[in-house]
């Protein structure tokens, strides 16, 4: 079946007018380390003194906020050296039951962290995220924490098909009384076709083709509209 430049045109617009409406909730897989690749950033809290006070604090152009306020969560060495989480680190030292809520530089599609909470048994939900655009949430996992090596913990990581640029981490505060976290590693997937630019591919060809369209009917002195 031949497709004509006014159709194909149309497609784009419509296909742009599609990616640039967000859907309500994405899809969300959960990733290892592997996932991010070349260009990722991994941010540390290496060479801050402890006892740095968390909430409100800006790291690589991650904002850090924490729900319950000042004095609950701080920049420390515990609980040492894991797996994924190593001196300096994020610990709570007050309330664990709060939102950690970072807000990010750019939009990203994946993120991840380090983390342990002060438990030595293997801990179901030991760590929630939940994903935001803005101020709306487009999906969220959580993650089961097993010895790593001593500490109950792990990396946490996931990926979206709805970019995001804020997250916000909860921990299991009825299996353990403290969490760390270190490692944050962000990231950009293979983009979609940006929705800008095949509206204005669209939009660009639909002009072109009108106006030939009008030029040929003046010419010919007529005013056929087929």
């Amino acid at each position: 079946m031949f497709i004509s430049k006014l159709q194909i045109a149309t497609i784009l617009v419509l296909l742009g007018i599609t990616y640039s409406v967000p859907a309500a909730l994405a899809s969300t897989i959960s990733v290892g380390i592997g996932a991010f690749g070349p260009g990722s950033t991994l941010t540390t809290f290496t060479g801050l003194p402890s006892g740095a006070e968390v909430n409100g604090l800006t790291v690589d152009g991650i904002q850090f906020a924490y729900s319950l306020g000042n004095g609950q969560v701080v920049i420390d060495a515990g609980p040492g050296t894991t797996n994924n989480v190593a001196p300096q680190n994020i610990v709570s030292v007050g309330n664990n039951t709060g939102v950690l809520t970072l807000t990010l530089p750019s939009f990203v599609d994946t993120f991840g962290y380090g983390y342990a909470v002060l438990n030595t048994v293997p801990i179901a939900n030991a760590t929630s995220i939940f994903l935001f655009s803005g101020a709306t949430q487009v999906g969220s996992l959580a993650y089961n924490g097993v010895p790593d090596p001593i500490f109950s913990g792990g990396f946490a990581g996931i990926q979206s098909t709805i970019p995001f640029n804020s997250v916000r981490l909860t921990f299991n505060a009825a299996a353990a009384p403290a969490f760390a976290v270190d490692n944050i590693r962000t990231g950009i997937s293979t983009p979609e076709p940006p929705a800008v630019l095949l509206m204005g591919i669209g939009l660009g060809t639909l002009l072109i083709y009108y106006r030939k369209r009008s030029r040929s009917c003046m010419g010919s002195g007529g005013s056929d509209l087929q």
